[in-house]
């Protein structure tokens, strides 16, 4: 069925990769392969009225909390088009969209997810490629380009995984200023690591920027891991219960601080990146929602909503290094070497 699926997305690349041909008579696109090329000045008007008409837009997405909400909201608001929204973990999304590809039962328009998962679904040859016109503003690491100015997705969001800690319980001298300072003594039994995804990507930050031997200086610090996820990880520096973590999301700790709760975060020399990317399935259903969905979230009004909940952007410098665990590897490569970080974060802790 994929190798299927993979010679019809061929034929869609091929049309979609030629707009000057599609609109060499002046033919106003219709098609999601017209749809996804045209940069012309009434490309909005076009959508806006396309959307209108097929009544709704299907939008899949990992974002949490009350964001993939607020985005919904915002564009509805705007457009006056329903946004139906499923709203899962990454790994749920892909099973989801492939037992609806493998059915030949497109429901997805749009997908707002993980770079893993969209290089999956690229792989798998499940994705349209696109322009959006908000996307020109963008730097290139964080388009993922098709070639003849299309891309496969853009990056809408960012979450920067650092040190989280309780300001009440950790001293002003003993917050670590880089990963070193995360082997002080005084901080002996007092951390605790997830050993989730957001855990195991810290540790391969750890390994690509201070190397193996650094990992089992670690093991001298009694460090407790929790199966529990970042956000979760968040609420216990709070509570107290983990006076500090280098396993915290920063849009947690961040909101969290603005609401009064006892909770700070610093950045490493390198700090792991979960960027979220918005793409096209290839077969949408409502072309048009899908393509002006698109467009929204990428749009500075889309962006603007993201980033009053800490999302981090990638037009922005914050003042410290990403580093995106994904990047230059394919879907087995990533597993592999995400596989190597969990085994040694297993090595380095004890279960709570």
């Amino acid at each position: 069925m994929i190798s299927r699926l993979r010679q019809l997305v061929v034929a869609f690349l091929f049309v979609a990769g030629t707009p000057a041909i599609i609109f060499a008579q002046g033919k106003k696109p219709g098609t999601l392969s017209e749809l996804v090329a045209y940069s012309g000045a009434d490309r909005e008007k076009i959508l806006v009225a396309g959307a209108r008409a097929e009544g709704k837009v299907n939008w899949y997405t990992s974002l949490a909390g009350s964001s993939y909400k607020e985005l919904a909201l915002g564009f509805e608001k705007k457009y006056a088009v329903k946004v139906e929204v499923y709203r899962a973990a990454s790994n749920d999304l892909m099973a989801r969209i492939t037992s609806e590809a493998k059915a030949r039962q497109y429901l997805v328009d749009t997908i707002e997810t993980t770079l893993p998962l969209l290089k999956s679904l690229r792989e798998d040859g499940l994705l349209a490629v696109y322009t959006s016109p908000h996307l020109a503003k963008y730097p290139a690491h964080a388009k993922e380009s098709a070639g003849n100015g299309l891309y496969y997705w853009g990056v809408n969001r960012e979450s920067f995984i650092g040190v989280g800690y309780n300001p009440k319980l950790i001293a002003g001298a003993s917050v670590p200023k880089n990963f070193d300072g995360l082997l002080n003594p005084q901080l002996k039994g007092k951390m605790g690591m997830t050993t989730s995804d957001t855990g195991v990507r810290m540790i391969g930050a750890m390994l690509k920027f201070k190397g193996e031997g650094f990992a089992n200086k670690l093991k001298a610090q009694d460090i407790n891991l929790h199966s529990v996820s970042g956000r979760a990880m968040a609420d216990l520096a709070i509570s107290g219960e983990v006076p500090l973590s280098p396993s915290i999301f920063r849009d947690h700790a961040m909101e969290s601080k603005l609401k009064g709760a006892p909770i700070d975060w610093v950045a490493m020399e390198g700090v792991p990146t979960n960027a979220g990317g918005t793409s096209i399935i290839y077969q949408a259903p409502h072309p048009h929602g899908a393509v002006l969905l698109a467009d929204f979230i990428l749009s500075p009004e889309g962006q603007k909503i993201l980033e009053d909940l800490q999302f981090g952007s990638p037009s922005k410098d914050f003042g410290f290094k990403r580093w995106y665990p994904e990047a230059g590897m394919n879907t087995d490569q990533y597993d592999s070497a995400a596989t190597k970080w969990q085994k040694t974060l297993r090595e380095i802790g004890r279960k709570a």
